[in-house]
């Protein structure tokens, strides 16, 4: 895997910039994982089957599932530093 992503601003024309990866752990294994629920349509429910899994088959101690205000606007600076203080793997998920 790259090192970095392409992260294309739609706000910003053709500029690209190139955004490095956060560090990925070896494994799960006790780690809490919060997901980012955009809240569209059956995001909880795909959410809530995807943190079974991630306890069951891949150790993870806990799941933290955080909604988002609306799916149209991003998720507050507030929203996601407060979910990275409690977390050591996050990722957004999509619904609908």
């Amino acid at each position: 895997m790259a090192d970095d992503l392409w992260f294309v601003d739609p706000t910003a024309g053709d500029n690209k910039t190139r955004l490095p990866l956060a560090a990925r752990p070896i494994d799960l294994v006790g780690k809490v994982v919060g997901l980012l629920d955009n809240t569209k349509e059956q995001g909880n429910i795909i959410l809530e089957t995807v943190a079974k899994a991630l306890r069951d088959h891949y150790g993870v101690k806990e799941v933290i599932i955080e909604r988002k205000e609306a799916f149209s606007k991003p998720a507050s600076p507030q929203q996601i530093d407060a979910l990275a203080r409690r977390v050591q793997v996050a990722a957004a998920a999509v619904g609908g």
